[in-house]
């Protein structure tokens, strides 16, 4: 049986050294802000990139292109490596089409090699949940073909519960109205996101004021897993770690679960979220 690697997209917003001690290379989306381009997970840290959006300056995002895909994915390939690759949603992002149209090529070139790139469907630290999952079934000794299965058939538990302290963020990405924007922040609604099958974000209802906004994303999360085992439950933030941790400690309580993963969100998925973003990742029975 051949090796085979799994990669990934920087959007999996998990930890640089998380990803290194695995061995899980990452493709990066880009963004610019003030006029500089940088990769996804490298040049501005987090602290100095929410202090930037805070400022009111605008982050622009760009997605892999094919070529870049196929020139990172081709390394491995070269070294007789097989390839799991999986992807940010196509539902936010035309980088998952990028990873297809690469490993296409690669596999007309490259006859010997298989390169399996999965549509997650997941966004952020849900596609680390998965990520994780996979490499724990690696780690079992389940073949690419496995995993891979096993993916496409649990890849909709992976619940999103996601809520945003600046409703401007959404408008300038057309989640709302400019009129909801500003009537939402005046009276302090606070609204209720999810990720749902077609992996693109919907506003799935609101909260008045930011301590319920995050008390329901736990509620959320804890209904979705009922009759489900969660042996990690990820959250992610905005620069806004007391928010995350209260929401760590509600998981801890309501799910039983103390196997808790924080990490900021990353610079392209918190270009379009703002700072303040706070969002519950874990297993369930449907999004």
């Amino acid at each position: 049986m051949r090796d085979f690697i799994v990669t990934v997209n920087s959007t999996v917003d998990m930890p640089k050294e998380w990803l290194k001690e695995r061995n899980v290379p990452v493709i990066p989306l880009k963004y610019t802000i003030d006029g500089e381009t940088y990769a996804d997970m490298e040049g501005l840290s987090a602290k100095e990139f929410f202090a930037k959006l805070r400022e009111g300056k605008m982050s622009v995002t760009s997605q892999v292109n094919p070529d870049e895909a196929k020139e990172m994915l081709e390394v491995f390939v070269k070294e007789g490596k097989d390839i799991l690759h999986l992807g940010f949603s196509s539902g936010l992002s035309g980088t998952y089409n990028s990873m297809r149209i690469a490993a296409e090529e690669l596999s007309e070139e490259y006859s010997d090699t298989k390169i399996i790139v999965i549509d997650t469907l997941c966004a952020c630290m849900g596609e680390g949940l998965l990520l994780h999952k996979v490499l724990q079934l690696k780690e079992e000794g389940k073949t690419l073909d496995e995993i891979a299965k096993w993916v496409e058939e649990n890849k909709l538990h992976i619940c999103h519960n996601v809520t945003v302290d600046d409703l401007n963020h959404l408008h300038r990405g057309g989640r709302i109205s400019k009129a909801t924007a500003v009537l939402g922040t005046m009276v302090q609604i606070k609204p209720i996101i999810h990720v749902d099958n077609d992996g693109k974000l919907q506003v799935i209802g609101k909260e008045r004021g930011r301590k319920r906004s995050l008390n329901k994303i736990v509620d959320r999360a804890v209904e979705q897993a009922k009759g489900w085992e969660n042996d990690l439950v990820m959250v992610t933030h905005g620069d806004c770690i007391e928010d995350a941790e209260y929401v760590a400690g509600l998981v801890r309580e309501k799910m039983g679960v103390d196997n808790i993963l924080i990490n900021n969100i990353g610079t392209v998925i918190g270009s379009h979220t703002g700072p303040g973003v706070v969002a519950v990742f874990s297993m369930g029975e449907k999004r």
